[in-house]
């Protein structure tokens, strides 16, 4: 959870182009009960593969005035305002780059807990289900050192349809082929235990594609560690 926080953040300041500086956390708990200390495990975790630093923050006891524990982080980054990926420069015709997920990266869970309930699925089962967010800070870092980069995405709640036009000048749109990647069998799952319509799976989940690159359409990029797709074009 803590990795997950810290992911969410930093994911989205590094699609204008941003370096992510530093991270802010505050826990907001009924009672502090030792939970909050793996969570801070996670969130040093995560700031350290991110590399960010974490520069403050606050935890806090509620007691009757709180239900459980609530989280929240911010994260800084900083960039040349020249040097801002804001679409201007993505044509029809460039390459949509979909980088792999690590499993659902925190979306989709009110219906997950909602299908844990009535005994649908189970974490005993699916224990990919608590599979930590990839953060694709240093991934992005080295990319934008040797590709030319025109656009990014972080596929969160929404999935792809939500998300991928953000970046996208005004009146372009995208083609993508769902077929075009290895959608991880956890999906699969969910989908025939909901017995959930293909178009809402893609709306709520990313389906396998937790971030996204638009190139030219001449660029081949290699991703390394990480498998990636092209899983369409813009139009």
């Amino acid at each position: 959870i803590g990795i997950d926080l810290v992911a969410m953040c930093v994911n989205d300041v590094i699609t204008c182009g941003a370096k992510p500086l530093y991270f802010l956390d505050y826990i907001s708990t009924k009672k502090l009960d030792g939970r909050e200390d793996q969570i801070m495990e996670g969130i040093i975790k995560g700031c350290k593969i991110a590399g960010v630093d974490l520069i403050g923050g606050e935890t806090a006891e509620h007691g009757r005035f709180s239900y459980d524990i609530d989280l929240a982080g911010f994260c800084t980054g900083i960039v040349e305002e020249g040097e801002i990926l804001d679409g201007r420069m993505i044509k029809p015709g460039d390459k949509v780059i979909g980088i792999e997920s690590h499993g659902l990266h925190s979306n989709g869970y009110s219906l997950i807990n909602d299908m844990l309930w009535r005994h649908k699925i189970s974490y005993k089962n699916h224990p990919e289900l608590l599979n930590p967010t990839y953060i694709y800070a240093p991934l992005v870092k080295k990319l934008m050192e040797e590709y030319p980069i025109l656009g990014m995405a972080h596929i969160t709640g929404g999935g792809i349809p939500e998300n991928l036009p953000r970046c996208l000048p005004e009146g372009m749109t995208v083609d993508v082929d769902y077929d075009s990647w290895e959608r991880p069998e956890i999906f699969n799952v969910i989908q025939k235990a909901g017995d959930i319509e293909e178009e809402e799976m893609r709306k709520t989940f990313n389906l396998g594609i937790g971030f996204c690159l638009i190139v030219p359409p001449d660029v081949d990029i290699d991703t390394g560690d990480f498998r990636s797709w092209v899983i369409g074009k813009t139009k």
